[in-house]
Order: C-alpha cells, then sequence, then structure tokens
C-alpha cells in the first residue's frame, strides 16, 4: 500500500513550471530515493511535499495516508505524521539540544522521552553526556548539527520522513552513519524518501526514482535507475 502519491503534480514559481506532471509513489516501510541533476526539482517537490510556503501545487493531487493534502498547512501534515528534514543543519540557535530534540516527540512520558533521546544520540554517534545540555548555536560544527537532525527524526517517530541533502557538503556524515539511521527508521515503521546525489545512499534503498526537467522518468531498482542517469541522463533521453 502507498503511504504517499503524487497524481499529476504540478508547480510554477516564477513564472516557470519546475514540475510537470509528476507521478511518484512511496510504499510504506520503504525507503525510496529520487536522483537527478541540479535543477531538476528534487528540493521543490520536497517543499511541495511539506507545505513549504511559496511552494502551492498548480494542478494535479498529493495523496498521504489515503487522503488529498494539497490544501493541509505545513503543520497539519506535520500531525498527520510527515515530515521534512532540511537542506541546512537545524537553526534553533539558543535552546538546548536537549529541548530541540523534545520538540514534536509522540511520548510524553518524560522517563520514556529521555529514554529515546539518549538511544538517538548514540544511533548518530554523538555522546549523550557531552551533546544533552550542550546549546544549538555557532559552537557546533555542520556534522554535529546533521547528526543532531537525524536524531531529531528518529526522536519523532514520523510515518514518513523526506530527507533533502544539499548539493555541497553532503560528506558531512558518513553513509554508515546514515545508513544505520535509515534501517533503524525501517525498521520501526517510519518510510523514507530520500533526495540524495550519493550513488550509495539512492542504491540503499527500495526503490529509486529519476527526476529530470521537472518529471519523473524512471522509477524501479536503483541500480538500474542510477545506471540510466549515468549513462543517458545527461543527454535528456526520456523514455518513449
Amino acid at each position: 500500500m502507498n503511504i504517499l502519491e503524487t497524481k499529476n503534480l504540478k508547480v510554477i514559481r516564477g513564472g516557470k513550471e519546475i514540475l510537470k506532471n509528476v507521478n511518484l509513489n512511496v510504499k510504506e516501510n520503504e525507503i525510496h530515493a529520487i536522483v537527478g541533476p541540479n535543477g531538476a526539482g528534487k528540493s521543490t517537490l520536497a517543499y511541495t511535499l511539506m507545505g513549504v510556503s511559496g511552494y502551492t501545487p498548480s494542478g494535479g493531487e498529493i495523496i498521504f495516508k489515503g487522503e488529498v493534502i494539497n490544501n493541509f498547512p505545513i503543520y497539519e501534515r506535520a500531525r498527520k505524521g510527515l515530515t521534512l528534514a532540511w537542506q541546512e543543519p537545524a537553526r534553533f540557535e539558543g535552546i538546548r539540544v536537549k529541548t530541540y530534540l523534545k520538540l514534536g516527540m509522540k511520548e510524553k512520558n518524560p522517563d520514556k522521552a529521555n529514554d529515546k533521546i539518549i538511544k538517538a544520540l548514540r544511533l548518530v554517534n554523538l555522546d549523550p553526556d557531552k551533546y544533552l545540555n550542550r546549546y544549538v548555536d555557532e559552537t557546533l560544527s555542520g556534522g554535529e548539527r546533521k547528526r543532531i537532525e537525524l536524531a531529531s527524526i528518529i526522536c519523532m517517530e514520523p510515518d514518513l520522513a523526506i530527507l533533502d541533502e544539499p548539493d555541497s557538503g553532503i560528506d558531512i556524515v558518513s553513509f554508515d552513519e546514515i545508513k544505520r539511521v535509515f534501517d533503524y527508521l525501517k525498521e520501526n515503521g517510519t518510510s523514507l524518501l530520500v533526495i540524495t546525489h550519493r550513488e550509495e545512499l539512492a542504491e540503499h534503498a527500495d526503490r529509486a526514482s529519476l527526476l529530470c526537467n521537472g518529471e519523473i522518468i524512471k522509477t524501479g531498482n536503483p541500480k538500474e535507475v542510477g545506471k540510466f542517469y549515468k549513462e543517458r541522463c545527461g543527454k535528456c533521453y526520456k523514455l518513449g
């Protein structure tokens, strides 16, 4: 069963059509990778799915857990179990890491919530004793921020997490570290839509889709999609 589906999704920004009839589906308990060249519309897709201001569909439907959510505000989508990890690490300046990780948690029992926070930090290779009371500020490196962001997704326990990697600086967290988090989330019932430039991350997915010039042109086995992308996408080849 699909947890997320788009039907002929279109987005126009600045008078330009960025997404053109995007048809995509993410299955329950699936890791689904989105690959494609810079400027293909990958981040626009992520922001539109989450309901970020300024990214309103111009046509088509976004269906989450069987319900059309085109007009749902971002907080309502989050309440339903959809979350987006931003390209930049968390910028909640001035609050302690422990407080940041509590934001959006489903667990209300203080002791159980604390246990989950500690486990999440350990999963991302951060020592709880050193980081629980650290402040989210400029003293944290980019890698530390990204790990804390991944820990926050673990703590939130969303039904679907959209992870949008930046075009640069993608190696601040290793493949093995991210793979461990992805596997943990999947084992605990979270589906993942991963927008990535890393071939090894895409190949770790269950399925992959190639987004090119605002359209999904191929979906299937990640290695086959990756090979197609490398061999043909540069020539703007499209399936007949």
